[in-house]
């Protein structure tokens, strides 16, 4: 399963944001998930179709970086420490979520 591999159609307002304020933003977005151990993976996916691995997978493509590098980035420490200390099993309950939830992302063209 992977998160959306949707690729933007076109210029949007997103487009015309400066790439500081966006980076700006972007790092507050990681730090506060840094910060938030409690909001698990698997419930920002049931919510929002991507979870930290989203983003640092979204990194790595985006700047050629080894995907656990950029996970490793993302999660602030290795994926298998944050995992050790922070990884709880999914419910059956969750995953049919997160299902319902990625079923509604962008699909690849």
């Amino acid at each position: 399963m992977s998160c959306s591999d949707d690729q933007p159609t076109g210029a949007d307002a997103l487009d015309t944001l400066d790439d500081a304020v966006a980076a700006a933003a972007f790092r507050r977005l990681v730090r506060l998930l840094q910060h938030r151990h409690d909001a698990a993976n698997i419930d920002l996916m049931g919510l929002a179709g991507f979870c930290r691995n989203c983003l640092g997978d979204w990194i790595a493509e985006a700047g050629g970086l080894d995907k656990e590098a950029a996970r490793a980035i993302v999660h602030g420490m290795p994926t298998a420490e944050w995992k050790a200390r922070f990884h709880v099993a999914a419910t059956p309950e969750q995953l049919a979520r997160m299902e319902e939830s990625m079923a509604k992302n962008p699909r690849p063209r």
